[in-house]
């Protein structure tokens, strides 16, 4: 009688030593799950991969150019498909450019508010051309520049190392490969008008 509290005593040290042993192991598989959520946590707000930034860049420039393109199709087009397509080029491309605007603002990314030379000098091409010439220079121009974003975008959603630049990618690559098939109608459109006219 006299053994009972004894290994009554045993079982409830035990005991208590167990729970201390699980606490412990639970705290520090905790530690280990947490830490590297909290590492990707500081590399996403930290610099960003140099492909992921060209990409940005790119995005940025080229966004703005298919906006102000788009504006002066709507003013110099001759074609009523032509200035409709300037017209969704306006809405959609300033849509993504607002997005991608909010993304690389919570990365810290200030984004080029202006065009580069190249665009800059394609701008200054068009704008000197009119009517039907305008028409199939900006279309066969807006063919070129979809399969090159269409090809850029799809890229960015595949291997980009940032997944919100991914997920942005991802999510406008849809709305330019349907610019792409509308561009192409467009400029067969405006080529078939050429060819019926001569």
């Amino acid at each position: 009688m006299s053994h009972q509290p004894i290994t009554r005593l045993s079982t409830l040290s035990a005991s208590i030593g167990l729970a201390f042993v699980v606490a412990a192991s639970a705290a520090t598989a905790q530690g280990t799950s947490t830490s590297p959520a909290a590492g990707t946590k500081a590399s996403s707000s930290a610099t960003l991969a140099a492909a992921d930034k060209s990409f940005v860049e790119k995005a940025a420039v080229g966004g703005i150019a298919e906006v102000e393109m788009g504006k002066m199709a709507q003013q110099k087009g001759s074609s009523d498909q032509v200035k409709q397509f300037g017209s969704r080029m306006v809405e959609d491309h300033s849509k993504a450019n607002d997005e991608l605007k909010q993304i690389a603002s919570s990365k810290g990314i200030t984004l080029p508010t202006d065009l580069d030379a190249k665009h800059k000098s394609k701008m200054d091409k068009m704008q000197k051309l009119s009517g039907a010439q305008f028409d199939r220079a900006y279309m066969d121009d807006m063919v070129a520049d979809h399969k090159q974003d269409v090809a850029e975008f799809k890229k960015q959603a595949t291997s980009g190392k940032d997944s919100d630049l991914k997920s942005f990618a991802a999510k406008t690559l849809p709305t330019l490969e349907d610019h792409l098939k509308m561009a192409q109608s467009t400029d067969a459109a405006v080529k078939g008008s050429k060819s019926a006219s001569r």
